[in-house]
C-alpha cells in the first residue's frame, strides 16, 4: 500500500497539530527504510512518529530494530533535543518537509513517498547533508552536497481543480479512468473509488461521456478530495489480494472490510503489520539460505540411497544366477551360457590393464575369471553387503541432516518471534519524574535532573504537599503529595528515597540524611542580588531531618488499571505494590548491564509482562551510577487472572 497525496495532506495536518512544541526525544532505526522518532512534551504525553519510505504515521507501537539503518547516526547527532517545527506537504505531491529548529540550528527532513520512497536530511539552504539512497537520472540528481531537487511536477493540483480542468475529457479518446488517474496523480483505488461513487462506467471512453456525467465526476472528486484531505471520515482497512486502508469507503468494495476508529490507527496496523512481516523475512533469511541447502542435502542423500539399494539388489540378482547356472552344470565364467546370464542382468564382463572385472550397474567388481562360479557368486554377495553397509552410513549422515535442519526450522521461528512489537502505553503525568506509592498508598514524585526537579516544585507542589531535599549537594526534590495526615512509614519512604536517588548512591555515601519542609518554605526566585542554578529554589524555617539507615531500592512491576508499570522505589513499598521486584545497592555493574540482569530475573517470573516493557525503561527508573541485584522475588500485589501455573 502506498500513500495517496490527499491523504498526506491530511496527515501532515493532523500530525502537525498533535505535535506541536514536541521536541525529538530520541530516534530509533527500525528497518533501513524506516525511522521511528520519540517526540517529548515537557507537560504531554509522548509521542511516537514513524517516517517510511511509504508513509508518515503516528504509531501506538515500538518495533525493535530489525536491521541497520544509515541515517540513524547522523539523524541523532544533527535532531535529538530540536524541536519539531513545522510539517509541510509539497503541493498535492507525496512529498513532506520535516522541519526542526533549536541551539541556533535547523534542519529539513524531507520524506518522499512515492517509488522506491526516500529521505533526505538537509540544512536550512535545503543542501543534503545526508539521504537513503543517491538518485542519477536525466531530470534530477540527489546526493550528499547537491541542493534537494522535487521532482517535476505531473498533473494537476488536486487540491485546487476545477470544473473546467476536465474538458479535455469531453475531447479524449482515453478510457475515462486512465485519463483521470493520470491527469490528477490519484492512485488506481481513488479513480475506481470515485467513478464507482458517481455511478459511471470508469472504462467508457472520455468523449463519450455526457456533460452531466463529466459534472458529477467533477462533483464527486471535489467532495472526496474535502473529505479526505479535511478527516471526514468513515475508516476502514479492506483485505483481499492486498491490504488497504481506506479514509472513507470508495465504490464497490470486495474482500474482508473492518471498521477502525481512524485513518492513522489504520494505517498504524497495516503499515506496522507490514514492518513486522518484513522483518520476519529480514530476521530469518540467513536461516533460510541453510535450511534450503539441508533439504538439497537430503533430497540428493535420500538419491544416493535408492541408487545404493537397486544397485545391492542387481549384484545380488546376478550372485543368485551364478549359483543356479552352477546346478545346471556351468562351472566358468567363460562359458557362453554364463556370459548370456550376465548380460541378461544388465551386467558384463571386462578386462582392464589384465584385470577381470564385472560391471553390474557402473560398479565395477575385481573377480578371478578362472575361479569357480561359487567362488565368483561369493565375492558377488560379499559386494552386495558391502553396499548394503553403505547404506547404513547414508541413512545415519541423512539423520543428521534432518537434525540440523529442525534445528534450523526451530531457529527460522524463534528468529521471528524475537521481532518485539510492544504497545505504547499512555503514560499517567507523573511518569515523567521519579515516582512511586508509599505503603501507605501516597504518591510521590521527584526529579531525574535539573530540568525536572524545577519543573515538580513550580508545575506540581500544592498547598497540602510535602517536599523533600537530601542534605547532600546533588540531591532532588521530592514532593509527596496530599500529604498533610501522611504516617511515619509514608514520610521515612520519601526520605530514604531521596537520599538515595541523590549523589550519595553514585558515590556510597552511607549515613545521609533528607529533610522535610512545607510548600509555604519553598521560594522560586532567588534573594535580591543573588543567582540560583536551574533546579534549585531557596529553602526558609525549619527543616525537619529524617535519618537514612542505608541504601538500598526496589525495581518493581506495578499493576496499574489494565496494564503494568515499571518504578523504582523504597524496597518495603515496592515489595508490597509490585508482582515482582529486585532489591538493589550501590556499586556493581553499569546502569545498563544493571538493566538487562534485572530485566532477565523478571523475565524468569512473567515473561510475557516483561517482555512488553523495554530495556530503555529499566534503565530510566534506576539511579544514576553503578548497582547491584541482592534480591529478587514476586511480589505481593498480583493481577485476579493470574493462576498458580503461571506462578511457576
Amino acid at each position: 500500500m502506498t500513500l495517496a497525496g490527499i491523504e498526506l495532506r491530511y496527515l501532515v495536518e493532523q500530525i502537525s497539530e498533535q505535535a506541536q512544541d514536541y521536541y525529538v526525544s530520541n530516534i530509533y532505526g527500525i528497518t533501513k527504510d524506516s525511522l521511528l522518532f520519540k517526540l517529548h512534551h515537557t507537560e504531554k504525553s509522548d509521542l511516537f512518529m514513524m517516517i517510511s519510505t511509504f508513509g508518515v504515521w503516528l504509531t501506538s507501537v515500538k518495533i525493535d530494530q530489525m536491521e541497520s539503518n544509515r541515517l540513524l547516526k547522523r539523524l541523532r547527532s544533527d535532531l535529538l533535543r530540536l524541536k519539531l517545527k513545522k510539517i509541510k506537504q509539497i503541493g498535492s505531491e507525496r512529498i513532506a518537509y520535516f522541519t526542526f529548529e533549536g541551539f541556533g540550528k535547523e534542519f529539513v527532513l524531507v520524506g518522499e513517498f512515492f517509488g522506491d520512497g526516500n529521505i533526505l536530511l538537509c540544512n536550512n539552504d535545503m543542501k543534503i547533508l545526508a539521504l537513503q539512497h543517491s538518485i542519477d537520472v536525466r531530470h534530477r540528481k540527489l546526493r550528499v552536497g547537491l541542493d534537494y531537487t522535487q521532482p517535476p511536477k505531473s498533473g494537476l493540483d488536486i487540491f485546487n481543480i476545477s470544473e473546467s480542468d476536465f474538458d479535455d475529457l469531453k475531447t479524449t479518446d482515453l478510457v475515462a479512468g486512465k485519463w483521470f488517474g493520470r491527469t490528477l496523480g490519484l492512485p488506481k483505488k481513488y479513480v475506481e473509488g470515485i467513478f464507482g461513487n458517481a455511478n459511471i462506467d470508469s472504462k467508457k471512453i472520455g468523449n463519450l461521456l455526457t456533460r452531466g456525467e463529466i459534472k458529477k465526476i467533477f462533483e464527486t472528486t471535489k467532495k472526496i478530495v474535502s473529505d479526505v484531505s479535511s478527516g471526514n471520515h468513515d475508516a476502514i482497512i479492506v483485505r483481499n489480494e492486498k491490504t488497504e486502508v481506506l479514509p472513507l469507503k470508495l465504490g464497490k468494495l470486495e474482500g474482508e472490510i473492518t471498521n477502525v476508529n481512524s485513518f492513522i490507527e489504520g494505517l498504524d496496523t497495516v503499515f506496522t503489520g507490514d514492518l513486522v512481516e518484513k522483518g520476519k523475512s529480514i530476521q530469518s533469511s540467513g536461516s533460510d539460505k541453510k535450511i534450503k541447502e539441508l533439504q538439497t542435502q537430503i533430497s540428493e542423500q535420500e538419491k544416493a540411497i535408492e541408487t545404493v539399494k537397486e544397485r545391492s539388489k542387481n549384484i545380488t540378482n546376478v550372485a543368485n544366477s551364478l549359483f543356479e547356472m552352477v546346478s545346471k552344470g556351468t562351472i566358468s565364467l567363460e562359458d557362453i551360457s554364463a556370459q548370456e546370464t550376465l548380460t541378461s542382468h544388465n551386467a558384463k564382463l571386462v578386462n582392464e590393464k589384465g584385470i577381470s572385472l564385472i560391471v553390474i550397474q557402473d560398479e565395477k567388481i575385481k573377480i578371478n575369471i578362472k575361479a569357480s562360479l561359487q567362488s565368483i557368486a561369493s565375492v558377488l554377495f560379499d559386494e552386495a553387503k558391502k553396499q548394503s553397509g553403505a547404506i547404513i552410513s547414508i541413512e545415519k549422515i541423512k539423520a543428521e541432516t534432518e537434525k540440523k535442519l529442525e534445528k534450523f526450522q526451530n531457529k527460522t521461528e524463534s528468529e521471528q518471534d524475537l521481532i518485539l512489537v510492544t504497545e505504547i502505553r499512555k503514560k499517567s503525568w507523573y511518569e515523567r519524574y521519579r515516582w512511586f506509592f508509599t505503603s501507605d498508598g501516597f504518591l510521590v514524585i521527584g526529579g531525574r535532573d535539573a530540568a525536572s526537579n524545577s519543573a515538580v516544585v513550580r508545575k506540581h507542589l500544592g498547598k497540602n504537599d510535602k517536599i523533600f531535599h537530601g542534605d547532600i549537594h546533588g540531591s532532588p526534590f521530592f514532593i509527596l503529595k496530599d500529604a498533610k495526615d501522611a504516617p511515619d512509614t509514608s514520610m521515612n519512604e520519601v526520605a530514604h528515597a531521596t537520599v538515595c536517588f541523590s549523589r550519595a548512591w553514585k558515590e556510597g555515601m552511607y549515613g545521609v540524611s533528607a529533610y522535610w519542609v512545607n510548600p509555604d518554605q519553598i521560594k522560586k526566585s532567588a534573594p535580591s542580588g543573588e543567582f540560583l542554578p536551574k533546579g534549585s529554589f531557596t529553602i526558609e524555617g525549619q527543616r525537619n531531618f529524617i535519618n537514612s539507615a542505608n541504601l538500598k531500592l526496589a525495581v518493581g512491576i506495578i499493576p496499574q488499571e489494565d496494564d503494568y508499570v515499571l518504578t523504582c522505589g523504597p524496597p518495603e513499598t515496592i515489595k508490597k505494590n509490585s508482582i515482582c521486584y529486585a532489591i538493589i545497592e550501590p556499586h556493581g555493574s553499569e546502569m545498563v548491564d544493571t538493566a538487562k540482569k534485572i530485566r532477565i530475573e523478571f523475565s524468569k517470573i512473567y515473561e510475557e509482562i516483561t517482555k512488553k516493557i523495554s530495556l530503555d525503561d529499566f534503565v530510566r527508573v534506576l539511579p544514576a551510577g553503578q548497582s547491584q541485584i541482592k534480591e529478587t522475588g514476586i511480589g505481593d500485589s498480583q493481577k485476579e487472572d493470574f493462576t498458580d501455573t503461571e506462578l511457576d
